[in-house]
This record gives C-alpha cells, structure tokens and sequence, in this order.
C-alpha cells in the first residue's frame, strides 16, 4: 500500500508539473512575463492592456501563476481579485525571459507542448514499428531545440570547449583560415558560434531539415555572420567535399540518425590530415540504471517520443535514442573507421563531448 500510495502521489505531482508548463508556454508565446517585466507588474487589465489578451483570461493565468509560486502578489487588491497586482521576480526573469543566459529554461515548456502534439502518431508507431519524421514535431519543437541550446554555443563553445581540445583553438585562430563542417547543424548557432569567435573561419553547415536551414540562413544575417557560414540541405557524403575540413563536428545529433555509423564515417572522410573529429551528445550514465537519476529520466522521457521516432523514420534504421552511452558511440566509431574514442574533460550536466581519432 505505501508504495501504491506513493506512486499516486508522484502521479498526481506530475499532472501539476505538466499543468504548470503548459501556463509557462502560455506566458512565453504570449508576451505575459515580458509584459509583466517591462511594466514592473500588473492588474489583470493591465496585463491584458500590454500583451493583448482578454482580461479574464489573464487575470485566471496571474492567478494561476502566482499560485504555482512563479509571480508574486505586489497588493492584494479587492476580493474579487480585479485589481490585484502581481510581479515577476527578477531571479525568475532570467529564467523564463533571458534568452542569452544558461538559465534560460522557458523553451521547456515549448518543447513539452512541441512533444505532445505528436503522441497520437508516435503511438500509431508504437504499434507499427515505423518512426516518425523530424518535420512532424512541428515548430514549437524545432525552436525548442534552438532556443534552448543557443545559449550554450552562444556562451561555452569558444570559451569553454574549443580551448579543452587539444591544438584546436590554435587552429582556428591563427594560420591559414581554417574549415568547419558541422554536420546536422539544426538552426545553425553552433556555426554561428564558432564564426562569431574566430573571424578568419569559414563554416558550412549540413542539415537535412530544410525548414531548419532555412531559420539557420536567417540566424546568420541577423548575426552578421553570412558571409562567413554557409549552410545547405545537403548531404555531407558528397566526395566532392572530402578532405577538406581543419574541424568536422557533431552537436546533440548523432544519436538522432537513421545511420549513425555512416554519419561518423562521413565525418572522418571529411577531415583533412590532423584535423579535429568532435561530438557532443547527451551525458547519460555509463550502464543502464533502473530507477535513474534525474538526467537518465530526462534523456529516457525524450527519448522514446521523439529521438527514437526520429531515428527510425528512415529505414533501415539502427535506431539509437536519446540514450547513446559511451560505449555505444565508441563501437560506432570504431565501425566507421575511427581507431579511438577520447572523452574530453569539459564539465557539462548535460553533455559528454568526444574527441575522435584515426
């Protein structure tokens, strides 16, 4: 009975949870919490006033809000809650509204919605076997992934993991302008990154999702880095491309493909002599652990709704999922061609980056 008891318990914690990020999307793609920040608070009318929403709506949303303790109640107003005002705090504005810092976690809440659109059809391919196409999941997924990772790239590449391989920022630093191909580069900030911190690099991006390009070009204008990024749906096996590239990287992506072997193999005929391989994916635990910490509940939660539809969308499919474990990646790599796995000692709570060689 207790563990019954306990397991309706977490049930019903997790239908609030759910609940409460679906408000947070609300907030998000609504302007709710940038109207309350910008205006210092606000009544219901208020609110309503500056994010052109209607009142009652928006005064059940501040109540709903404060209730689940992401605003606070500034003046409590008269019983009928109309002119109650409320704040956003500033610690929770950077979370929900900072999109440049690491905190930034509002997109969650876009990728949940994003996710859960599609069940119906990854429970179609439960049945089925099949899987299901990137496209599918819509936008709310793809800016999701883009929103969430940006800051990432935008604030850690340059400085924290280029530095912790071996001889590469010397390379794209300094001496004859370097290459960089960055295979399934999503909406292209990895690219844009790297072309932000190294000016004398030139860097093509490789993405199969033409919607996902296309947002990626878009980036690359509004960074003012279009003339140094370059990204195509193409397919990076091209012959024609061989050979040619100083770095050949992978970010949060490769546990996503249909062939993952081929991908790898890709990227190794991609690189030219003493060039760098690197990818970065999701830092699972080493074996399978039941239950699991709360990262191998994250990956696992993603995973079988959308990394592993993914994935097999395009058979034949070796179909890996969200859950790549070291040793998986290594025996990938050594099946493309790869003689050594290193994993590289960059601290990450999310990622494990590795180094490539051979």
């Amino acid at each position: 009975m207790a563990r019954r008891d306990e397991l309706v318990e977490r049930l019903f914690m997790a239908s609030i949870g759910a609940l409460e990020l679906f408000h947070v999307y609300l907030g998000d793609q609504l302007g709710l919490y940038r109207a309350l920040r910008d205006h210092g608070g606000a009544t219901p009318a208020e609110l309503a006033a500056a994010a052109g929403v209607a009142e009652r709506y928006g005064r059940e949303w501040l109540e709903q809000q404060a209730v689940a303790g992401i605003l606070e109640v500034v003046d409590d107003g008269g019983d009928d809650g109309a002119t109650r005002r409320y704040r956003l705090p500033d610690a929770h504005a950077e979370v929900l509204l900072d999109a440049d810092s690491l905190s930034f976690l509002a997109p969650l809440a876009q990728g949940v919605v994003g996710i859960g659109g599609t069940v119906p059809k990854v429970a179609h391919a439960f049945r089925t076997g099949a899987g299901l196409p990137y496209p599918d999941y819509g936008a709310d997924t793809r800016r999701f992934i883009e929103r969430l990772n940006r800051p990432m790239f935008l604030g850690q590449l340059a400085q924290e993991w280029v530095p912790a391989v071996p001889t590469l920022e010397e390379r794209l630093g300094a001496g004859p302008p370097a290459r960089v191909a960055d295979l399934g580069c999503g909406t292209g900030w990895s690219s844009i990154a790297i072309a932000l911190a190294y000016p004398g690099v030139h860097v093509d991006g490789f993405d199969l999702d033409e919607a996902s390009v296309a947002q990626a070009n878009g980036n690359a204008e509004h960074a003012g880095v279009a003339d140094q990024v370059t990204f195509a749906v193409r397919d990076a096996s091209d012959p024609s491309l061989a050979g040619q590239y100083d770095l050949v990287c992978a970010f949060e992506t490769i546990h996503d493909m249909a062939d993952p072997v081929g991908a790898l193999r890709t990227m190794r005929a991609l690189a030219a002599p003493d060039a760098v391989v690197l990818v970065a994916d999701e830092r699972v635990a080493e074996v399978f652990t039941a239950p699991g910490d709360a990262i191998e509940r994250f990956n696992y939660g993603w995973s079988a709704l959308h990394c592993l539809p993914v994935g097999l969308a395009d058979p034949p499919a070796t179909g890996t999922g969200t859950v790549m474990r070291p040793s998986t990646l290594e025996r990938y790599a050594k099946a493309a061609g790869f003689t050594a796995v290193e994993i590289l000692p960059i601290e990450h709570e999310f990622w494990r980056f590795y180094r490539l060689v051979g």
